[in-house]
């Protein structure tokens, strides 16, 4: 997997989501690194990472990112993901890695229901964008286009900085993993938890209150299927905390890994 370094200190390896490369972290890296070296990857599919040969599937994401740990000495390290990034360092914490984790609004966690809506809507929006892709610049260059496609991901899409939401939204409509990705989300299974006294370390559960995309309703079946993990919700953030409080974000990331 490519990989971005910054910083200096104990190792902090950030996770990013789908459709999203290591740039999604823009506005709370420099924070971060400023007290920790920070990894940041790009799952396979996405950014500079080749996507997989053969069928996708969530497990065969956590079984690359378990390989890279393993490979780059990491599975001893602090992880932080988001969305898809943070199921998986759910998952790398259920199977014994890490030191400690922080999941920024995960995945996995759907009811039925939920999960239907996930694959229709999200897959629709990837269909949307790359449709609308040479138009992108001129739509996302002003407040009311960026809350026309940013709605579902932030609850402030209109302060989403215009080059920022241009990157994010051409990395989802270009990126090979985007809907394959989404398709394993939504037509594969859910989280699978683990039992208290099993994690390997502290795992803190982050939740935007204005989360379209994995809503904060799904915080207490994570909480049941991850007893030992804590939970602390966002007011006025949507699906990426990073996007939307990252100041708090930084704070409390480093807090939750000290």
């Amino acid at each position: 997997m490519y990989t971005k370094r910054t910083g200096s200190g104990r190792p902090l390896v950030l996770v990013p989501g789908v459709g999203a490369a290591f740039g999604t972290w823009r506005f709370v890296l420099d924070g971060l690194a400023a007290e920790r070296e920070v990894i940041a990857l790009d799952l396979p599919g996405f950014g500079k990472t080749p996507l997989f040969d053969g069928q996708v599937t969530v497990e065969r994401y956590a079984d690359a990112l378990e390989a890279h740990l393993r490979e780059q000495k990491l599975e001893g390290s602090d992880l932080v993901g988001s969305s898809l990034g943070a199921r998986l360092v759910l998952e790398m914490a259920r199977r014994g890695l890490g030191r400690s984790a922080v999941a920024l609004d995960p995945g996995g966690f759907w009811s039925p229901t939920q999960k239907k809506i996930f694959g229709t809507t999200l897959g629709a929006s990837v269909q949307l964008v790359r449709a609308l892709r040479p138009a992108l610049p001129v739509l996302l260059g002003n407040p009311a286009g960026r809350t026309a496609l940013l709605a579902q991901l932030s609850a402030r899409p209109w302060a989403v900085p215009a080059d920022f939401a241009l990157s994010e939204v051409r990395g989802l409509a270009d990126a090979p993993g985007s809907s394959p990705a989404i398709k394993a989300l939504a037509s594969g299974p859910n989280q699978q938890g683990a039992p208290a006294g099993t994690l390997p370390g502290p795992v803190l559960l982050v939740w935007g209150k204005q989360d379209r995309v994995t809503p904060a309703s799904q915080a207490p079946r994570a909480q049941r299927l991850f007893p030992d993990a804590r939970l602390e919700l966002f007011d006025s953030c949507g699906h990426f905390p990073h996007w939307d409080q990252p100041a708090r974000t930084v704070r409390t990331i480093l807090d939750a890994t000290a």
